[in-house]
């Protein structure tokens, strides 16, 4: 499952913790999606929210795609380092 990163964004702070917001395209899925990341114990347990990006598409193409992040960590990873990497880039 090939995957475009459109845009990736992190904040930090002591009452929610790390959040990442991470919007991307999966080759040969019509609608893109976003990422909602969260860990409140240092970067280390993530949870995250998986939507359609801009308006809803096939309910089978995102299915797809959380079990994916479900089941495959570099997967996951991906989307924690592009967020990560714009937190230092605002720094």
């Amino acid at each position: 499952m090939k995957v475009h990163i459109i845009s990736a964004k992190m904040t930090h702070d002591e009452e929610t913790g790390y959040v990442g917001q991470i919007q991307f395209e999966v080759e040969q899925h019509k609608q893109p999606y976003e990422v909602t990341i969260q860990s409140d114990n240092g970067r280390n347990n993530w949870s995250y929210a998986l939507n359609f990006g801009s308006q809803s598409g096939s309910e089978e193409e995102i299915q797809a795609v959380d079990e994916r992040l479900e089941e495959d960590d570099a997967f996951f990873e991906q989307f924690v380092i592009a967020a990560n990497n714009s937190l230092k880039a605002s720094d």
